[in-house]
């Protein structure tokens, strides 16, 4: 279940990358936001994935 895990969050923030990316061609400030959004909201879960398996690893 973690790898999977921290696969979908990676594709997330890669997907976020990429619609920011797209936001900064065209100068659509939308897309830009939504960007952003993705790839912190991805971050995030990295960020909770790494605790869990801090914990994990004490045992």
């Amino acid at each position: 279940m973690g790898a999977d895990d921290k696969l979908s969050n990676k594709a997330e923030e890669m997907k976020g990358r990429a619609k920011e990316a797209a936001g900064d061609a065209t100068d659509n400030e939308q897309w830009q936001a939504e960007g952003r959004a993705e790839r912190a909201k991805a971050n995030i879960k990295q960020a909770g994935e790494k605790v869990k398996d801090a914990f994990r690893s004490d045992k």
